[in-house]
């Protein structure tokens, strides 16, 4: 697997340990201290190395009590339980790339001129249906292109819904 950045390595690692021993581990003094004393939601995506998306899961706000435990947690997810893809073999852990995204608190958009698919993700919300859609995703140039696949993923077909933007902190 390949990864540089601290919370990359961790998540790595993670990864490595589920896999290939189904065993979860526990976050240890090696890692960041700011992975110990911050909460934020985040994202891992696993890529092949062709670019091709082999998992992304993730948590638009935190859902545990720090962001060692949400990287944790989500790697296993992306790695084991993305819906899109069966769960990553042992033999397919050299070729896979990871990245984790932390993601800045969302807040409404009131137009979408204030939107950017390159700096901002975006959150599409109608009652309880939600997509989300990270920023700067290969192919995703406009803003409506954006909103679109984001309504695709929640299950939105009319125009009456709500929007958030985010941005992300993007470690490989």
């Amino acid at each position: 697997m390949v990864g540089e950045h601290p919370y990359v390595k961790w998540a790595i690692e993670v990864i490595e340990n589920y896999v290939k021993y189904r065993r979860i581990i526990e976050p240890h003094e090696d890692l960041p201290k700011e992975l110990f004393e911050r909460r934020a939601g985040c994202f891992v995506t696993l890529h092949n190395l062709d670019g091709s998306l082999r998992g992304c899961i993730g948590t638009f706000m935190p859902v545990r009590e720090n962001l060692a435990y949400e990287i944790r947690d989500n790697a296993i997810a992306a790695a084991t339980r993305d819906p899109r893809f069966p769960p990553v073999e042992p033999y397919e852990l050299d070729n896979i790339i990871v990245n984790v995204d932390v993601l800045s608190p969302y807040e409404p958009v009131r137009s979408i001129a204030e939107l950017d698919p390159k700096k901002y993700g975006i959150i599409v919300q109608k009652g309880w249906r939600r997509g989300l859609l990270l920023p700067d995703i290969e192919g995703v140039d406009t803003v409506e292109e954006q909103i679109r696949i984001a309504k695709l993923k929640a299950g939105i077909f009319d125009d009456d819904f709500e929007i958030y933007k985010f941005t992300v902190e993007r470690y490989k």
